[in-house]
């Protein structure tokens, strides 16, 4: 259940934007629930604190375990906003009733299928699933399969990665289960078990392994190889697959973020929030993170395939909202303690 998770230990983030705000007896303090990194969302509240003068207490976690503390805490929570890996945890919030609607205005830009139908959150990047491979073992992506479903064939055994724990993952399985069904997701998954997939903490370790040959292939988001790209140079051994003809493998998904009802600082953070969809802040998502801006106005980068050239399944993001079974299900086959 998800609220058998305790929130992960406290990171102090700072953060930044338009006008300065307050210091002194005024100081405003924003508390961010953040299931994404440090190292990926910090240097925005970093710039945000730097403009503005409110400070940004991030509170970092996984996606599941920040959903789960929201849900756990109620209108008790100390939270302000919330910043999710992936509409999963997204929507759990959303379903409690947790989150307060964003005004229209700020939040047209973004396409409506990156954005909460209901009006609570609003996705901030987007993000493709992909199949990293080994280019020793795939010269030129030779051999790779057709389908994520192909994996559990005897002639992958022992040679793919997963990460269970990953927020990302977990809206992918998500995904599966809306797309494909239940019975379905849970025999790949119990497939995949028996066929030997290797397990990791989250989508770096498995670039990293991918590209060191311990293991062939693995299950990540696009933007993790073209951060390895950026700081190794194009030797690195690894590239990214995209499976092709609508396989859910091939899933695009967003980072989102919601302003709790509950909030002290409702203003600032929904201030937060609209500087996170500026064209500063996703051309950082662009450039730094290499995920996909999701305003028009901002290109994504040149290293990454445009979206419109990849054959992503018709999921609606709105139908992530059942984390819990999730988490459910990947314990019950034992993909997860």
């Amino acid at each position: 259940m998800l609220r058998r998770f305790a929130a992960l230990g406290l990171v102090l983030a700072a953060a930044a934007l338009l006008i300065p705000a307050c210091n002194g007896d005024d100081e405003v303090r924003l508390i961010v629930y953040s299931g994404r990194s440090p190292n990926l969302i910090g240097p925005m509240f970093d710039k945000f604190e730097e403009e503005t003068g409110i400070i940004v207490e991030g509170r970092y976690g996984s996606t599941a375990e920040m959903a789960a503390t929201l849900l756990e805490e109620g209108d008790n929570s100390p939270a302000d906003l919330f910043v999710a890996q992936d509409p999963g945890g997204l929507g759990a919030v959303e379903s409690a009733g947790l989150f307060a609607p964003l005004p229209e205005g700020a939040i047209a830009a973004v396409p409506a299928q990156w954005r909460s139908s209901q009006g609570g959150w609003v996705g901030l990047s987007g993000r493709a699933r992909v199949l990293v491979y080994n280019t020793e073992a795939f010269p030129n992506g030779e051999g790779l399969p057709a389908s994520v479903f192909d994996l559990t064939a005897p002639e992958w055994e022992g040679r793919v990665g997963w990460a269970p724990p990953n927020g990302s993952f977990q809206a992918f399985v998500t995904a599966m289960r809306v797309h494909e069904g239940e019975d379905v997701t849970k025999q790949w998954l119990e497939d995949m078990i028996a066929n030997g997939v290797q397990s990791y903490g989250n989508n770096v370790q498995i670039v990293e392994a991918v590209a060191a040959g311990e293991i062939e292939v693995g299950l990540v988001n696009h933007y993790y190889l073209h951060q390895f790209l950026a700081e190794r140079g194009e030797s690195y051994g690894a590239r990214n697959y995209h499976f092709p003809d609508g396989d859910i493998g091939s899933l695009i998904s967003v980072a989102g973020a919601g302003v709790l009802k509950t909030a002290d600082h409702p203003e600032e953070a929904q201030q937060l929030l609209e500087y996170l969809l500026s064209e500063e802040a996703q051309q950082y998502f662009s450039s730094e993170t290499y995920e996909y801006p999701v305003i028009a106005s901002v290109e994504p980068s040149g290293d990454v395939p445009p979206l419109d050239e990849l054959q992503a399944p018709d999921v609606d993001l709105n139908d992530l909202t059942d984390l819990e079974g999730t988490l459910d299900l990947l314990r019950e086959v034992g993909a997860l303690e």
